[in-house]
């Protein structure tokens, strides 16, 4: 199967599946290395980018979606409000867990200092946060991560599109 072959059936493999799809599960339906299921994927990108939908990436995990900046018109043919705000507090666990995942609730109350329980609830109710795993260690706690719905709500493709995190600022007052 040529590359242009293989951009067209993988479009079309990530148009009809319900959900995020492993990279391997499309090398093995198209019966292709890895390897060239990527090269696929940098054309596909390119491709979907000149029209309304985008590629959407978390680790292995791909998805098509609709392009970011059309968001409000989605919303609005489909009766969503999708544009829900997040409280202050939501937002600071949400972006602990997206800079830091995978991490678990007693990492982002250190870092916070209070306790996160009902946020993490609001934030995995609304699918923007889940369950990633858990740690092996006594108590065996949840390590949470960033969902798709998070690369959706925010216009991400990727993890790697979020903004660096400024150094704290080690100018002083009055130093040369």
């Amino acid at each position: 199967m040529d590359r242009e072959a293989l951009r067209r059936t993988a479009a079309a493999l990530l148009f009809v599946a319900d959900g995020p799809v492993a990279l391997e599960q499309l090398a093995q339906v198209l019966e292709v290395r890895p390897a060239e299921v990527e090269e696929a994927l940098d054309d596909l990108r390119a491709w979907l980018d000149q029209g309304g939908l985008s590629l959407q990436r978390q680790g292995n995990r791909l998805q098509v979606a609709t392009a970011p900046d059309l968001a409000p018109f989605v919303e609005r043919f489909l009766g969503l409000d999708l544009s829900s705000r997040l409280s202050p507090a939501a937002l600071e666990v949400l972006a602990i867990v997206a800079y830091r995942q995978p991490v678990t609730r007693v990492d982002i109350e250190a870092i916070r200092g209070v306790n996160c329980d009902s946020v993490l609830r609001s934030l995995c109710s609304k699918g923007l946060v889940a369950e990633v795993g858990r740690l092996e260690q006594p108590g065996r706690p949840i390590l949470y991560g960033t969902t798709f719905e998070f690369l959706q709500h925010f216009g991400l493709s990727d993890l790697q599109e979020l903004p660096p995190l400024n150094p704290p600022d080690t100018h002083r007052i009055g130093s040369a």
